[in-house]
């Protein structure tokens, strides 16, 4: 399996061979996900839960992904780090004895 750091680089070097780094600026690249995740919300759209056409989920989930991984590398982030971190924040907030089996905000449990 190819590592992060590979796919960052290869993400990296087809932007650059096209000149795109000068449209990579922070806010640009948060719309981009935000526009992305949209454009994944829409396979949903008017469809029952898991009827999704898996093809087009695989290409958005991608540019979601590959969007997040430029933001997280222009800002030098440990991407494994943030995410454990985050895990280690939640389980705080989410205590197994009092999350697991509702989906209920951390507020409320």
């Amino acid at each position: 399996m190819t590592n992060l750091k590979e796919v960052i680089t290869k993400l990296k070097n087809f932007r650059d061979e096209r000149d795109w780094k000068q449209f990579h600026n922070s806010k640009d690249l948060a719309l981009a996900i935000s526009i992305e995740a949209s454009e994944l919300l829409e396979l949903f759209l008017w469809k029952d839960n898991e009827d999704i056409d898996h093809e087009k989920m695989k290409k958005e989930l991608a540019d979601i992904f590959s969007f997040a991984l430029l933001l997280a590398d222009k800002h030098n982030l440990d991407i494994e780090k943030i995410i454990l971190d985050k895990i280690e924040e939640n389980s705080k907030k989410y205590p197994i004895d009092k999350a697991k089996g509702t989906a209920k905000k951390y507020t409320d449990l």
